[in-house]
C-alpha cells in the first residue's frame, strides 16, 4: 500500500476511519494481527496517532488488544453474534414501536422513500447486494434517528459495527435479500398503519430471521 499523507485535523480519527473501512472490507481479516509498524509506515505517520486510533476501534469492539501481543481484528463467535442480534432486536423494535405512534407523516414518507430504493436495489435482474446492504442500514439508522433516543442510537451504531465483522453476513445467503425485503414490506405496512405492537413484532421477526441466516 503506497504511503500517503494524512490531514493534521484529528489525525487519529482519520486513521481510525481508514482502518475501520479496511476491516469492514475484509482487507484486514477477523483474527488477523495488526502490524503497527507497517501501517504507520504506509500512512506516513508515527505510531502515537495509530495507537490512539486502535484505542478507538477497541472501544467500538472492532479491535481486541492482547497483552504483550498487540492489536488484532476482533473475531465474532456464534455467541457474540447471537448477543448482538438480541440487543439490536430489543433496541430497534422499541424504536420502531415509538416511530409508529409518534413519527410525523413527513418522517414516514422518508422511510417509505428509503424502502422504495430498497425495492429497486433488490430487483432480481439488477440485484446489488452492496447497495442493498447500504440502504438497509440507512433505513434502520433513519428509523433510530426519528425515534430520537441518542443513547439507543449510539448503542445501535456500535453494535452494527460489530455485526459487520461477521464473515457470513446474512444478506449474502441465497434468497436472504428477497426475504429481508418482504420483512421490510411488512414493517412498512405496520408503520403506515401506526400499529406499534405489530411494528415491534415485525422488527423482532426481522432480526430473528437475520440471525438464522447469519448462523
Amino acid at each position: 500500500m503506497p504511503a500517503r499523507s494524512l490531514a493534521p485535523r484529528a489525525l487519529y480519527e482519520e486513521v481510525a476511519e481508514l482502518l475501520r473501512q479496511r476491516i469492514f472490507s475484509r482487507e484486514l481479516e477477523p483474527g488477523s494481527w495488526i502490524d503497527e509498524l507497517k501501517i504507520a509506515e504506509a500512512y506516513g505517520i508515527s505510531r502515537t496517532p495509530l495507537r490512539e486510533a486502535l484505542k478507538v476501534l477497541a472501544a467500538e469492539g472492532l479491535v481486541t488488544m492482547k497483552v504483550r501481543r498487540g492489536a488484532y481484528v476482533t473475531e465474532v463467535s456464534d455467541r457474540d453474534l447471537a448477543d448482538v442480534y438480541h440487543l439490536l432486536s430489543l433496541l430497534e423494535s422499541d424504536a420502531a414501536g415509538k416511530v409508529a405512534t409518534q413519527a410525523t407523516d413527513e418522517q414516514l414518507k422518508e422511510l417509505q422513500a428509503l424502502h422504495a430504493e430498497l425495492e429497486v436495489a433488490a430487483n432480481p435482474a439488477t440485484t446489488d447486494r452492496g447497495r442493498f446492504f447500504e440502504l438497509n442500514e440507512r433505513f434502520h439508522m433513519r428509523l433510530l434517528e426519528i425515534a430520537d433516543n441518542r443513547w439507543s442510537n449510539q448503542m445501535v451504531t456500535d453494535l452494527r459495527k460489530v455485526m459487520k465483522l461477521n464473515r457470513h453476513n446474512s444478506l449474502l445467503k441465497t434468497g436472504r435479500v428477497s426475504e429481508s425485503l418482504q420483512e421490510h414490506r411488512d414493517l412498512m405496512a405496520a408503520l403506515t398503519a401506526r400499529d406499534a405492537a405489530l411494528t415491534r413484532r415485525c422488527m423482532q421477526d426481522h432480526f430473528r430471521n437475520g440471525l438464522e441466516a447469519a448462523a
